[in-house]
């Protein structure tokens, strides 16, 4: 089956679980049959999606991670760690925008194809990369349950009732800091590992990477501090996520951004 085939496959799947997702959260409906269907979408988009991007990814002249292969590396980790969530917690409004995403960076990645090869990558490396898109995905989760949490504030001081398919105020603030807590530890580990793997900051072009990832780590940290020592919630709680991801975002794919889309090296 042909990288084309296994995209859209997995394109309709991301989609149809989505909507399937939206109307079970919208109306409230606890059909197990649907709930059946919907992680089979799900799980179907999974694999082909996996499947699709390590075609693209692997190759005889070496790991090509381009910038729009890692984006679609970051959707399929966001994707699919989301999938496991569903499972304990009741997140199903988190797949009615993360689904749809998801299905865009697939077509990116597919019919906008970009090229960096990457050789003979020590092992302390490849922890570092794994864990820092393990992290990064963790906190993009994050992001979207700190958004919707605000929109739910927003509804209350106004009055108004909170939309049907969004969860209860304390479960989304409680997965908002558990997310957070995690991948913060798992950003310290990844940070440890890549400062043993710099040879040459200005070579390897890091130098602006070591900044914002280290920036966006203060953000984490004062926020959970904030949130042990002061019980920090709230719009508080949002904005610190919120500018913590911009950061790390902007030292995770700024560079490759600049030298691929900008500069055009591979």
């Amino acid at each position: 089956m042909t990288t084309a085939s296994l995209s859209l496959i997995s394109v309709l799947c991301y989609l149809c679980s989505a909507g399937l997702i939206a109307k079970l959260s919208s109306n409230s409906s606890h059909s197990s049959s649907a709930r059946r269907l919907s992680f089979a979408l799900i799980s179907v988009a999974l694999i082909a999606h996996a499947v699709a991007l390590q075609m693209h990814i692997y190759s005889e002249a070496g790991l090509n991670f381009g910038i729009f292969n890692l984006a679609s590396l970051v959707a399929l980790c966001i994707s699919s760690l989301l999938a496991v969530l569903l499972i304990w917690h009741p997140v199903n409004s988190l797949g009615v925008a993360i689904y749809p995403l998801a299905a865009i960076f697939v077509v990116v990645a597919q019919w906008f194809p970009s090229q960096r090869l990457v050789q003979d990558t020590p092992i302390v490396t490849q922890l570092h990369i794994a864990l820092s898109i393990f992290s990064y995905s963790l906190l993009a989760i994050a992001v979207l349950q700190a958004l919707y949490l605000a929109i739910a504030h927003q509804r209350l001081k106004s009055h108004r009732p909170i939309l049907n398919f969004l969860p209860p105020l304390s479960t989304m603030e409680s997965l908002l800091f558990q997310l957070t807590a995690i991948a913060f530890s798992l950003l310290t580990v990844s940070l440890i590992l890549g400062g043993t793997a710099i040879d040459d900051i200005g070579e390897q072009h890091l130098a602006h990477k070591i900044v914002f990832s280290v920036l966006a780590w203060v953000v984490f940290a004062v926020l959970l501090i904030g949130r042990w020592r002061y019980h920090w919630r709230g719009h508080r709680a949002v904005k610190y996520v919120c500018a913590g991801f911009v950061l790390l975002a902007v030292g995770f794919f700024g560079s490759k951004i600049v030298l691929e889309l900008i500069l055009q090296r591979a």
